[in-house]
């Protein structure tokens, strides 16, 4: 996700209600670094959610394809870069459905991931607690997104 310019951010802050404009501002400050991605899908972002979740899952692909194949001590650490990335980008959702789509499609990936995960423990270990991390969050939902999201859950290994 690129981040909007300080110019664009202001010119939309202008267009909110200060109501809205205080209410974004406390979210804000929950967060350091990441603060203008942040603004950025609060502003733009948030109100198509699908695409926001594309956009995502392109960067996990280009992510993957860029991983150093060499060593499983370079996967293992490419891997933990991209689940800090979607764990980031899930954290500015705080939708449970994006949470569980990034997980299932990030174990789909690290699951056809060539190498085989099988030939490391760390790897497997993090595919595993995400897998878990992604069966709870399914749990949270309401039953007919648990329903949509089972069918996938259940094609992983």
């Amino acid at each position: 996700m690129k981040a909007a310019t300080v110019h664009q951010i202001k010119q939309e802050l202008k267009t909110l209600e200060p109501n809205e404009v205080l209410e974004l501002c406390l979210r804000l400050s929950k967060f350091k670094k990441e603060n203008k991605e942040l603004l950025t899908y609060l502003l733009y972002e948030s109100a198509d959610e699908a695409t926001y979740v594309e956009s995502i899952k392109e960067q996990v692909d280009s992510q993957f394809e860029e991983i150093n194949t060499s060593t499983y001590y370079f996967i293992k650490k490419s891997i933990r870069k991209i689940l800090r990335t979607i764990k980031k980008y899930v954290r500015y959702s705080d939708q449970k459905e994006t949470e569980v789509e990034l997980l299932i499609y990030f174990c789909q990936k690290l699951a056809e991931f060539t190498p085989s995960m099988d030939g490391s423990k760390a790897l497997r270990n993090i595919y595993d607690r995400q897998k878990g991390a992604a069966q709870k969050a399914i749990s949270s939902l309401h039953e007919d997104l648990q329903f949509d999201f089972e069918a996938p859950f259940n094609a992983l290994k």
